[in-house]
């Protein structure tokens, strides 16, 4: 089929049923870089997710521990102030991970090339028509 429009001279206005074909490939092309591009997003997130939770989880651990050993080295000195020092430390890097997280919220893309390819279709397409 893509031989036939490849040899064919005439304006795509002039023939409606080999527009129609045309459209339909380009739509059936269009729809199987879609799935790929899904299912490549699916496995992007799911390992991002596994990967987060893991480093929660470890990350959680760690500082449990890291709080037990500060809060009995240094609880003959003060202990509320050691309390309060962790607590601000703990406050401190869960803001900044929170600013991190915002930022990829705002800057995540998905589908961009089934999206620029759309864009590049309706271009042609529009000049196609003209």
């Amino acid at each position: 089929m893509q031989e036939a429009a490849v040899n064919s001279r005439e304006p795509l206005a002039a023939s409606p049923k080999h527009f129609a074909r045309q459209l339909l490939v380009v739509l059936e092309n269009r729809l199987d870089l879609l799935m790929v591009e899904v299912r490549e997003e699916r496995d992007r997130l799911l390992r991002a997710f596994l990967l987060g939770l893991g480093v929660a989880v470890f990350s959680f651990l760690a500082g449990v521990a890291l709080t037990v050993v500060l809060v009995v080295m240094l609880w003959s000195l003060s202990p509320i102030a050691v309390l309060l020092a962790l607590t601000l430390l703990y406050s401190a890097v869960a803001f900044f991970l929170y600013r991190r997280f915002m930022i990829l919220l705002r800057n995540w893309e998905m589908l961009p090339a089934t999206l620029d390819q759309l864009r590049k279709d309706r271009v042609c397409l529009a000049n196609s028509l003209a």
